[in-house]
This record gives structure tokens, C-alpha cells and sequence, in this order.
């Protein structure tokens, strides 16, 4: 665990969150609500519109527009450009250095941005923080697996040279150690990996609460999205970032190539085991 280390600084924190027009109004709903039943309540929600939405999901953000005033505020972009890019986009408006994000279909636990605020008061060196999440399919009190990710920043370290060591659900940042860093870039399906190296690699330090902070609404699309030669190449391409910048080696470098690229390209029921029973707790 962290020790104590300095008074509070940070008082203040904006939510970022992206919704596109494919999205569940029922589930944006609840995840907004999630974030309205905070224990440190944010003042600053900045909600970026990914392209043109459909009426029932504009319904619900003008309902949680007039409840919450200028709280939330919402950045409508023209087109659709992906998760990325609206990000990006949506760093911009927020006017806190702390950072939650948050996804349009996950419910926060009411205490999440409390403990996170908490660390980044405590302990100035770190610039990237999460926790466990808890994915579920239907109903959020019945938990179908959990996502543990190391506590330390030198586990931190060691797990991201296989995997991604920060649940970006559930990730709350230092804008300014983002923004330093290149903040999102082109990566596909791997964005929020891409610029945890980034940030590590430039000194950095993160920290991963070992408590649930989140509800993560889970199901087949998560591990169908992550298949294919698209995603193998991707992934491919992530590795050889880390061989290049000395953060693997050659040996590391071809291992993980033949592990996650054989995953992308294995039987949709073999990937699903893998998800379910082999990187899940």
C-alpha cells in the first residue's frame, strides 16, 4: 500500500465521457446517474457527442442537462471520429488537472472519484490512477468476473510489457501528464494501452486501487471486438513500440506476438474461455 505522504492539493475534478449513436439511452442514463450520486461530487462534466446522436439518447441528455445546469457540459462534434479522437477533443473542455474518465454504459461505485482524489492528495507522484472493475451482463450486483490490475508502480511497470496495466473505465489522470505525453493517438482498439506506455515510459507513475471503484457492463462484443487480423496487426504493432523503445526485449517481443496474435486469430469460443477464465479473476 501507499504510504502518507503530503497534504491535500486537489479538491476539484472533471468526468469525461463519450457517447455515440449507437449507445443505450437506458444505459447512459445510469451512468451519468452513477456519476450524479458521487460521495465528491464533480462540478465540471463534460460529456463529448461523438457525431450525431438519435433522439432518445438527446432526450436523455437534455433531462440530465436541466438537472444538473452548468455542470454538464456537452461538446457536440460533427462527425464521428472514434473514442480517440473525441477524447482528445474532450480533454480540452475539462477544467480540473484531475480527470475521471467514464464510459456511457458502466456504473461508478458512488465512493470511486472520492478514493481516487485521495490518492492523487496523498501522493503527488502518481499521474495515473484506477482500480478493479467488476463486469457484469444485465444486472450490475451480479458480478461475472472481475479485472484486478497490479497496485505498484513498479508491478505497474512489469505487467505492462504483457498487458494493459490500468482499467481505462475506471482511469482518473493528471490532464497535464496526458496532455504531455501526445494524449490519445491512433491506435486501434488500443489507444488507452498506447498512451499508459507513453506515460510510463516518460517517467510517469501510476497506482491501481484494490477495490471495486466500477460497475463494467461486459458481454460477447468485448471479446469479438478484440479478434481478426486487423487486431492481431495492432497488437503486433504495440509490441514492436515496446521492443523499439527498449521497454522489451526481442525474446518478450515475440512471445506476446504468438500469445495475444493467436488469441485475435483463435475460434470465437476458445477466445471467450480465454477471456472468462484466464484473464479474469
Amino acid at each position: 500500500m501507499l504510504a502518507l505522504m503530503s497534504m491535500s492539493e486537489y479538491e476539484g475534478y472533471s468526468i469525461l465521457m463519450s457517447v455515440y449513436q449507437k449507445e443505450k439511452p437506458e444505459y447512459l442514463r445510469q451512468a451519468i446517474e452513477s456519476i450524479q450520486e458521487q460521495t465528491l461530487p464533480t462540478g465540471d462534466f463534460v460529456l463529448v457527442c461523438d457525431g450525431p446522436l438519435n433522439p432518445e439518447l438527446d432526450a436523455v441528455i437534455a433531462v440530465k442537462q436541466q438537472e444538473m445546469g452548468d455542470t454538464l457540459n456537452v461538446v457536440r462534434l460533427a462527425k464521428n471520429g472514434g473514442l480517440g479522437n473525441a477524447l482528445n477533443e474532450g480533454i480540452n473542455h475539462c477544467k480540473n488537472e484531475l480527470v475521471a474518465r467514464m464510459d456511457s454504459d458502466d456504473i461508478a461505485y458512488p465512493n470511486r472519484c472520492e478514493k481516487q482524489i485521495t490518492v492523487f492528495n496523498l501522493h503527488p507522484e502518481v499521474s495515473i490512477c484506477s482500480g478493479v472493475v467488476e463486469e457484469f451482463t444485465t444486472n450490475p450486483e451480479v458480478v461475472d468476473a472481475m479485472r484486478v490490475p497490479p497496485e505498484t508502480n513498479a508491478a505497474i511497470v512489469e505487467f505492462a510489457k504483457k498487458r494493459n496495466p490500468f482499467n481505462h473505465p475506471c482511469v482518473m489522470y493528471k490532464k497535464l501528464a496526458v496532455e504531455a505525453a501526445g494524449s490519445y493517438q491512433d491506435f486501434y482498439l488500443l489507444e488507452d494501452y498506447y498512451l499508459w506506455l507513453r506515460m510510463l515510459l516518460a517517467g510517469y507513475q501510476g497506482y491501481n486501487i484494490q477495490e471495486p471503484l466500477l460497475h463494467m457492463r461486459a458481454g460477447s462484443e468485448m471479446y469479438l471486438r478484440r479478434a481478426g487480423w486487423k487486431y492481431a496487426k495492432t497488437q503486433a504493432r504495440l509490441f514492436k513500440y515496446m521492443k523499439d523503445k527498449g521497454f522489451i526485449g526481442n525474446s518478450q517481443y515475440i512471445k506476446s506476438c504468438m500469445i495475444r496474435n493467436g488469441s485475435a486469430l483463435a475460434p470465437n469460443w476458445m477466445r471467450k474461455f480465454v477471456f472468462e477464465k484466464v484473464l479474469r479473476k
